[in-house]
């Protein structure tokens, strides 16, 4: 059971959705080069692991964002750590609906 998940929504703004997609898209690569799980979804992805890293990834998203070319980022994120019992794992969450 991980002890921390995030759920992160990127809105870059942009002028074409072509331009906030592919910028979303190197955001998921950002994420994607960590060791943690997380699984993307259409308004947001969902990160889980240890404090330290999602920490790391939450400090360096935005910053991504603006390299690949977004004048300004609003991010939203919502969180939820429990450093003895353990959160609510991706699958135990919604494991039951994948097909």
């Amino acid at each position: 059971m991980e002890k921390f998940s995030v759920a992160i929504q990127v809105l870059p703004q942009t002028n074409s959705k072509e331009e906030t997609v592919r910028i979303v898209d190197e955001v998921i690569a950002y994420i994607a080069s960590f060791d943690v799980n997380y699984v993307v979804t259409p308004f947001e992805t969902v990160i889980e692991g240890d404090f330290e890293t999602l920490m790391k990834i939450v400090q360096g998203f935005q910053d991504v964002a603006i390299r690949a070319g977004a004048p300004s980022v609003m991010s939203y994120l919502k969180m939820n750590y429990s450093p003895k019992e353990g959160v609510l794992t991706i699958d135990e969450k919604t494991g039951k609906y994948n097909r």
